[in-house]
């Protein structure tokens, strides 16, 4: 059985990615120097906003599915967040903007409630 927090939870990372995702696919150079970033490049910014879509997006659809397609789902988003985790982390040891501890700390949180779920179903 899937809690139904966990299916709240979909949503809301849906709604999250979606928020992060728009203006990164629409404004990626704006939106990354809003950020701190100097020079940023638009189209690995729109690859991340196109992920975030991707992950997002999966998050509403299958936000009814049965405990087996969560099972496959928290798998991935483990795996999403796990390397967005090390990726940034990486950054931040050569010296990327401030801001980057704020995207490290929501992916280290979303890493830990995917595994919590994941474990438990």
């Amino acid at each position: 059985m899937v809690p139904e927090i966990l299916r709240k939870l979909f949503l809301l990372h849906f709604i999250l990615d979606y928020i992060a995702a728009i203006p990164l696919m629409f404004a990626p150079v704006k939106t990354m120097m809003l950020l701190g970033w100097d020079n940023p490049e638009s189209v690995a910014t729109r690859l991340v906003a196109a992920a975030l879509m991707g992950i997002g997006g999966i998050s509403l659809i299958a936000h009814k599915a049965d405990a087996d397609t969560y099972r496959h789902m928290l798998t991935m988003k483990l795996l999403w967040s796990g390397s967005a985790v090390l990726g940034l982390g990486l950054s931040l040891a050569e010296s990327a903007p401030v801001f980057t501890w704020v995207f490290l700390f929501i992916f280290v949180v979303f890493f830990l409630i995917w595994l919590f779920y994941r474990v438990r179903i």
